[in-house]
């Protein structure tokens, strides 16, 4: 078994230097020699043969239980250097069984009707509160931030995406705003305090719920925000514009024409809708099954192609579509290096293996950004003609402007603990 162990591994590293160790205690040394090495070691045969037999959920299984070890370099070094290989984007013979049995079995494993959709939401973000606030910026935005420069800081390419999605929006005073899946409420606090519109949050996380609440009531934004626990098919009524930011990834393939169904539905007919999701740009494509399996059950990532006919199904009218490539390699980069900084107290709040899981997630996610074609689209949507200007000026004089009425804000709540 040990000799099978150079001859697979060797096909992901096309560059850098790997000292790979059986569990036997063997050494094998791959790689072109350049850049800093990577050393890693399994401790189980066991480990060792499932590695082999099925890498994309595997290896991170061995990492997260500590049978597979990094001795020289992080977890994130040998993902960004396999990753980057071709070998990486075709699966081997050995491998293609598991591939197309995933892809057959996707729209099963994203199949979320409202009860599993609620109890999937809960895997993720119903843990413990505390746990966010130690890598997320101060206003716990979890999904791809805008960087407007390289040296721009988390919190601010934060603050940055919320007034980039804002500026698209085009919302005024009073506008009725519907905002699905709304976190921990920092989108539709910034509509409602800097936009002065009228917003409702629906999410189906009890956790994000109450606190999203608890910030609306300490900055005297209740009348203005209401938050609930709503599914976005029960939601009633006409809202003026609708926003959805990183929820999209969990609705399922098999429920993309009713959310787009839905949201025309509540559109009023000069309204505008923003949807920001990740995506793939190479075609579809099964889910990560590491990712599926301990970090977001029945989520699912679409291709453009998935996407774009069940819009035009619903009657809505695409105007812009925008591509944002890197931004979220670097938000996950800054995730990744805040969670480490923090792992102490991570493991005070579970244990080692937790925070192994949750680093390999975050490398993981990053690389595929990095190193794949991985992408976050935005895309303005309307139900008919000459709603938004011909063209994309009127973007920068928003955000212009929405930066100048940002500067009376309040920062955003710290509750006690955190």
């Amino acid at each position: 078994m040990d000799r099978l162990l150079p001859f697979i591994f060797d096909r992901f590293v096309e560059s850098g230097t790997l000292r790979l160790t059986a569990a036997s205690g063997r050494t094998f040394t791959l790689g072109g020699g350049t850049g800093p090495p990577i050393a890693v070691r399994f401790t189980s045969k066991g480990a060792q043969w499932a590695v082999l037999l099925d890498p994309e959920l595997r290896l991170g299984e061995a990492y997260m239980n500590g049978t597979f070890v990094i001795e020289q370099g992080s977890i994130a070094d040998l993902l960004a250097l396999v990753m980057a290989s071709e070998a990486w984007n075709t699966p081997s013979s050995w491998l293609r069984p598991h591939w197309l049995i995933r892809y057959i079995w996707r729209r099963l494993q994203s199949f979320n009707p409202p009860r599993r959709a609620r109890r999937n939401v809960a895997h993720h973000y119903d843990l413990d509160s505390s746990l966010y606030s130690l890598f997320l910026d101060a206003d716990r935005q979890y999904s791809c931030a805008y960087f407007e420069s390289s040296d721009q800081s988390l919190d601010d390419a934060q603050l940055a995406k919320k007034r980039h999605l804002a500026a698209k929006l085009l919302v005024r005073p009073q506008q009725r705003v519907l905002d699905i899946g709304s976190g921990w409420g920092g989108l539709a606090l910034y509509l409602a305090e800097t936009c002065g519109a009228r917003v409702t949050g629906i999410t189906l996380s009890a956790e994000q719920l109450a606190l999203s609440r608890a910030r609306a009531e300490e900055r005297r934004l209740s009348r203005a925000v209401e938050f609930r626990l709503e599914d976005y098919r029960d939601v009633g009524g006409t809202f003026d514009r609708i926003v959805s930011v990183g929820m999209f990834e969990h609705v399922g393939i098999g429920f993309y024409d009713a959310y787009f169904r839905r949201c025309a539905e509540l559109l009023a007919p000069d309204g505008v809708m923003l949807l920001h999701s990740i995506a793939r740009s190479d075609g579809p494509a099964a889910s990560n099954p590491f990712i599926a399996k301990y970090i977001f059950p029945g989520g699912y990532i679409p291709a453009l192609s998935e996407v774009l006919p069940a819009i035009e199904r619903s009657g809505l009218l695409v105007t812009d579509i925008e591509i944002l490539r890197l931004h979220y390699a670097e938000t996950l980069k800054a995730w990744r290096e805040r969670f480490l900084a923090h792992r102490e107290d991570v493991e005070r709040i579970y244990d080692p293996r937790f925070c192994r899981m949750w680093e390999f997630y975050l490398a993981g996610a990053e690389m595929t950004f990095r190193q794949q074609a991985m992408i976050v689209l935005q895309i303005q949507l309307t139900k008919r003609q000459g709603i938004v200007p011909m063209t994309r000026d009127y973007v920068a004089g928003e955000e212009a402007r929405l930066r100048g009425l940002e500067g009376g804000q309040r920062p955003p709540l710290r509750l006690a603990g955190e």
